[in-house]
């Protein structure tokens, strides 16, 4: 006796959670906003702290936001990553909106490094005849 057909496999169901990233431990934990109280490359991140980072830190209650004050060192944002990653963003010389603006993207990033990819196909199973490109049709 021969099938024609395939039985339907189960696939696995996902949990769909809006804190998926928090119980997989990427979400950001704390971050830290250094800056000089003298220096003229901190002149952003002072504006940025009267205007931008109580409302910065009401959107997100969960996240723990410290100032600190480092004299004669240019002013950085550092956000920490409950999977033990950490992240540094350099922001002398910006506007209160460009700080902003990397604040909310340190907030919302996964804290994964950076992993430089050396081909743009990326598979587990790579091709025998090898990749396909436009000179393929070419060479026919």
């Amino acid at each position: 006796m021969v099938w024609l057909f395939s039985l339907p496999r189960k696939r696995k169901q996902l949990p769909k959670s809006t804190t998926d990233g928090i119980k997989r431990g990427l979400a950001t934990s704390k971050a830290i906003v250094s800056y000089c109280d003298w220096g003229g490359t901190s002149r952003g991140i002072r504006a940025f702290m009267e205007s931008h980072l109580l409302t910065f830190k009401e959107k997100d209650p969960q996240l723990e936001v410290v100032t600190e004050l480092i004299r004669g060192q240019h002013p950085h944002l550092k956000g920490f990553y409950k999977n033990k990653n950490q992240r540094v963003i350099c922001v002398k010389n910006m506007d209160p909106e460009d700080i902003l603006l990397h604040a909310t993207r340190l907030r919302n990033s996964l804290g994964r490094k950076v992993v430089k990819l050396k081909t743009r196909h990326v598979t587990k199973h790579p091709s025998v005849q090898g990749t396909w490109t436009t000179d393929t049709i070419l060479r026919q």
